[in-house]
């Protein structure tokens, strides 16, 4: 499946919901330039590495949130609307992708 059902969520996100997410990338884009700040400093390995596993981390939980919101809008509206088939094949495809 190459083509998405939908550009846009079913039902608008709030202001608190796009809020919590952009915070939280924020948050993940000032640790990415803490790790590029460690490696000009020449700071040890496993520092880094460590750093790295919170950011990988941080997108993860941040993707589960944004998963969750569209399996209780927009894949339940489609289910109600009769394209839960398709709905349920277009998240299975990027969560493949997401699991990577």
């Amino acid at each position: 499946m190459d083509e998405f059902l939908h550009d846009h969520p079913t039902k608008p996100r709030t202001q608190d919901e796009m809020d919590k997410v952009i915070n939280r990338l924020k948050r993940v884009e000032g640790q990415v330039r803490g790790i590029q700040k460690m490696v000009e400093d020449d700071r040890y390995c496993m520092d880094i590495l460590v750093q790295i596993s919170a950011i990988q981390s941080a997108l993860k939980n941040v993707g589960f949130s944004v998963t969750e919101r569209h399996l209780n809008h927009c894949v339940s509206d489609a289910i109600r609307q009769g394209d839960g088939k398709e709905a349920i094949e277009e998240l299975m495809s990027v969560m493949k992708q997401f699991s990577k």
